[in-house]
């Protein structure tokens, strides 16, 4: 770990690290009714995080076997003020035997979600209430979402990976579990409500006086953006996509030139991310696409 990364602060002076645990403490919901209605000029906020666990990473075949929301109104210009108004988590029985390898990564077993279901009533009241959906690598869990929730469909989402800049604020990997012990705390992962709680955490966390990471966000899913795809990039290449923040994506359609690594990016950062390719993936020639997005047709899948 590039020591370098931590936030100032943590080093005591022997050098050594402090990483306290989270468990979510100050992040219990506190249902509020009669919820006054916010609109774009309003200085309050409501955001849904979510986190999702499946079977596996291909929305097209595998199955959501957990879901976590949390709604969370804040104000914008300043990320504080933070009041969790609605919670709900679920594990679902996906119809179908659990991969050993899913297991592996978030613990949940055939027996645990046996008999178990999401209710979709209590995941579009958070979603109704909420005016953006954000998730750690939204791209993933929108493409679940979408598939078996139309309302999903038709939010705002973002993706705390792509919408801030990490590498502007010395962190150089975007991994939640990372960037949360970059900031001095760390969580018992891939279960979805404690991704969810430590999202929240990371986002707002109380070293940022100014410019905390959730105000960033906000501002980026405002803003329409460019959908880079190497297509045809060859496979020596991989390695060099991935630390760039490219992603596999496969959208199943059987063409090969569907396939391809991509990243969302900024309209002031497209032509630098063109060139970029240009010199490092495609010998000067640019073989790839390039495709402008709406605000809410980010991270869809399609």
């Amino acid at each position: 770990i590039n020591l370098m990364s931590f936030i100032k602060g943590l080093h005591d002076i022997d050098n050594c690290i402090k990483l306290s645990k989270f468990d979510g403490k100050g992040l219990e919901a506190i249902p509020q009714e009669n919820l006054e209605k916010l609109t774009a000029t309003s200085p309050r906020m409501r955001i849904c995080f979510l986190d999702l666990e499946t079977t596996g990473t291909d929305y097209t075949k595998d199955k959501i076997i957990e879901i976590a929301i949390k709604c969370v109104e804040i104000t914008k210009e300043t990320g504080g003020d933070i009041q969790v108004i609605d919670a709900y988590s679920s594990l679902q029985d996906p119809g179908m035997l659990i991969p050993e390898n899913a297991t592996k990564i978030n613990g949940i077993t055939d027996e645990m979600v046996k008999g178990k279901s999401i209710d979709w009533d209590k995941v579009e009241k958070v979603f109704l209430m909420s005016q953006l959906i954000i998730a750690h690598n939204a791209a993933f869990d929108r493409s679940f979402m979408d598939t078996v929730f139309s309302i999903s469909k038709n939010k705002i989402w973002a993706c705390s990976i792509n919408d801030i800049n990490w590498e502007a604020r010395n962190f150089n990997n975007v991994k939640q579990e990372l960037l949360c012990i970059w900031h001095g705390f760390y969580y018992d992962s891939h279960r979805a409500m404690t991704d969810v709680d430590a999202l929240i955490h990371l986002l707002t966390h109380p070293s940022y006086i100014n410019n905390k990471p959730i105000v960033e966000l906000i501002k980026n899913a405002k803003k329409s953006t460019c959908r880079i795809e190497a297509t045809y990039a060859k496979y020596e290449f991989k390695d060099l996509l991935k630390n760039r923040n490219y992603r596999w994506h496969d959208p199943g359609t059987g063409n090969k030139e569907d396939k391809a690594w991509c990243k969302m990016v900024s309209h002031e950062e497209k032509e630098n991310e063109i060139k970029w390719l240009t010199e490092n993936i495609y010998n000067n020639n640019f073989q790839g696409k390039c495709i402008e997005i709406t605000v809410i047709d980010k991270y869809k899948s399609n």
